[in-house]
C-alpha cells in the first residue's frame, strides 16, 4: 500500500520530526472520473510551512492527522478519467505520498510528450517549467516589469526561483546581483549568469549590497524578507519596483519583522507588489513559450539538490529553511 506523510501536529517555529508521521492510509478503490498513480517525483517547497499553521491564507492549511499534499510527478497505472491513460506522465497536486487514487481536486495535467521528447526531464516541470518557474517569469516580467539594461536584486538566489529569476534576467539583458548563504553557492549563482552574489551569511549584508550595486537597483525579487527587503529599499533608485513572493527568513519566526529604511517608500516612490503564481494561471500557455524556448536553448538551467525515498521528505523540506538546497529541492521517490 502507498505510504503518505500525515501532519501529527501544528509547528511552533522551526519544525521538527514530531510534526510528521508517515502511515499507510489504505488503497482505495478506483471510482469514476479518477487516477490510479505512483509518484515518481515530490516537490518541497517553502509555502508549506504556511500550511501548517491554522490560519486563513491563500491556500487551506494541512489539517492535523491528515495526509498532506505538493506538487508531484507521477505516472498513470489505472485510468478512468477521460483523457488520461496507463503510462501517461502527469503533473499532480497528491505529493508526500507515494501514490495512490486522486481526481480532479489533485489538478493533474499530462506533462507535454513534445517536449519530454527533446530531453526534457520530467521534474523539470517541478521547477524550471512548472509554477516554480512561472514564479520566477510572472513576478519579475509582469509584477515588477523588469526591463533590458535595468539592475536586478534577487535574494535566495541560490534557491529554485531565485536561481530561475536570475538566469531569466540575464537572458532578458540585465544586470543581476544575487545573495545566497556562503561563498560555495554564492559562486554557483554567479557560475548560471549573476554579475556579482553577496554572501549574506559574511556579514553586513547593506554594505554588501551597496558595493555591489553602486547605481542602485531598479528591480528587487524577495524570497527573504527581514534584512534582505530592508537593504533593497536602502539601495533602490527612485520608482524601484520591488515584487514580494515570499519572506522565508520570518516563517519560523515568532519575532516581527523590523526595518530601518521603509520610509523610501514614500521618499522614492517605490512600488510594492505582493503575488501568488496562481493569480496567472490563465496565462501558462505565455510562460510555457517563451520559457520552454529559453530552456531548449540552454540559457534556463535547473540545478536540483535530490533526496532518495519518501522518507527523506522531513528532512528535505527542513532542509529548505537551513540552505540546504542548492536549486530546487527534490525527493526522487
Amino acid at each position: 500500500m502507498p505510504r503518505a506523510w500525515h501532519l501529527a501536529s501544528r509547528p511552533d517555529g522551526m519544525p521538527t520530526n514530531a510534526n510528521f508521521e508517515l502511515k499507510e492510509p489504505g488503497d482505495a478503490p478506483l471510482g469514476d472520473n479518477q487516477l490510479r498513480v505512483v509518484n515518481r517525483w515530490l516537490s518541497v517547497d517553502p509555502y508549506m510551512r504556511g500550511r501548517m499553521n491554522d490560519v486563513k491564507s491563500y491556500v487551506p492549511p494541512f489539517q492535523v492527522g491528515e495526509p498532506m499534499t505538493g506538487g508531484a510527478i507521477g505516472e498513470v497505472v489505472e485510468s478512468r478519467l477521460a483523457g488520461f491513460e496507463a503510462g501517461d506522465l502527469i503533473l499532480h497536486m497528491a505529493g508526500w505520498r507515494e501514490g495512490g487514487v486522486i481526481g480532479a481536486e489533485s489538478m493533474p495535467h499530462k506533462l507535454p510528450k513534445s517536449m519530454l521528447d527533446t530531453g526534457i526531464s520530467p521534474q523539470t516541470f517541478l521547477h524550471n517549467l512548472g509554477l516554480t518557474g512561472a514564479t520566477a517569469w510572472f513576478g519579475l516580467l509582469k509584477v515588477a516589469e523588469a526591463k533590458e539594461g535595468e539592475t536586478v536584486f534577487v535574494s535566495a538566489a541560490g534557491g529554485a526561483v531565485g536561481s530561475a529569476v536570475v538566469q531569466i534576467a540575464k537572458a532578458k539583458g540585465m544586470t543581476v546581483i544575487g545573495s545566497a548563504g556562503g561563498a560555495d553557492k554564492c559562486a554557483w549563482v554567479e557560475e548560471i549568469g549573476a554579475d556579482a552574489c553577496v554572501d549574506y551569511k559574511a556579514g553586513n549584508l547593506l554594505k554588501q549590497l551597496s558595493a555591489a550595486a553602486p547605481k542602485g537597483i531598479d528591480v528587487y525579487f524577495d524570497n527573504v524578507g527581514g534584512e534582505h527587503l530592508d537593504a533593497a529599499f536602502a539601495v533602490a533608485n527612485p520608482g524601484a519596483r520591488f515584487a514580494e513572493c515570499g519572506m522565508i527568513s520570518g516563517y519560523n519566526s515568532t519575532e516581527p519583522m523590523e526595518f530601518k529604511y521603509i520610509m523610501n517608500i514614500i521618499g522614492k516612490g517605490l512600488m510594492l507588489r505582493g503575488f501568488i503564481v496562481t493569480q496567472f494561471m490563465g496565462r501558462m500557455a505565455e510562460f510555457h513559450e517563451d520559457m520552454g524556448k529559453l530552456v531548449q536553448a540552454g540559457k534556463i538551467k535547473g540545478e536540483e539538490t535530490v533526496h532518495e525515498g519518501l522518507e527523506s521528505q522531513v528532512d528535505a523540506f527542513r532542509g529548505l529553511f537551513t540552505g540546504g538546497n542548492t536549486g530546487k529541492m527534490l525527493v526522487k521517490v
